[in-house]
């Protein structure tokens, strides 16, 4: 299988986007590494991995926003001490956004948000960059989202964040381009039917929407060796054609 015995981390693979991503990997027999806050949601992608794959994923419970930059640290050392290096990052961390006018927004609301789609993004990368630069090719993918992209009014920190993040992401491409090693892309899944798109759009129709497993090739693609040499991009799912891509 095209990513047998490679090893990669995916942030918020409890649920939505992130669980997708660890199944699209698992069923190339990759060797993933689930993390999110959520051990019952650990636990259940966990079990769909073992029964659908013929892996066996590993899982690492962590609160991306309530970790101190040593807890990163220390995640970066257990991933290198049992694995060595680290062939991809899933970036898909995410929860259900707090909207409303600017009045409405709390603070802490605002912090919050900030530190689970801006900051920890930050830090995960900065740690993990050197496990991905021990390998002659390795990938890393934000995720975004198209409304937020938009400056989408009452979207608050989270559309400010997936801002930021696409921004920070662009940037880490063009830093680690010349190197060669690693890329990244920034994934924009569109209108896909997950518990953020149904949280930001409560009245829109669920049988107009694609199945998140409708993302299953893209994440394939993007982490796998077809897409050795595309970096720095922004891949819109609704319009991304993999088969010119291929």
């Amino acid at each position: 299988m095209p990513l047998y015995n490679q090893t990669f981390l995916v942030t918020g693979a409890g649920g939505g986007l992130g669980r997708i991503a660890a199944l699209a990997l698992a069923q190339q027999r990759a060797q993933v590494i689930l993390l999110d806050n959520n051990i019952e949601k650990l636990e259940s992608i966990y079990d769909a991995i073992i029964e659908t794959t013929e892996t066996e994923p590993a899982i690492y419970p962590f609160d991306l926003v309530g970790a101190t930059e040593q807890d990163f640290n220390e995640l970066a050392d257990t991933v290198e001490r049992k694995y060595r290096s680290l062939n991809g990052l899933v970036h898909s961390a995410t929860e259900k956004p707090t909207l409303g006018p600017l009045s409405s927004i709390s603070t802490q609301a605002f912090e919050h948000s900030l530190s689970l789609n801006l900051n920890a993004p930050f830090l995960l990368t900065k740690v993990l960059v050197p496990l991905l630069e021990k390998n002659t090719h390795a990938a890393i993918v934000f995720t975004s989202d198209s409304t937020a992209r938009k400056g989408t009014a009452y979207s608050s920190a989270y559309g400010v964040a997936k801002i930021a993040v696409e921004g920070f992401a662009l940037i880490i491409a063009d830093e680690l381009e010349s190197a060669g090693k690693i890329r990244v892309n920034i994934l924009v899944p569109g209108k896909v039917d997950t518990p953020v798109r149904n949280h930001l759009f409560p009245g829109e129709n669920k049988s107009s929407l694609a199945k998140a497993e409708s993302l299953t090739p893209i994440y394939q693609y993007l982490l796998g060796s077809k897409s050795i040499g595309i970096t720095g991009q922004v891949i819109e799912a609704e319009v991304f054609n993999l088969t010119n891509a291929l």
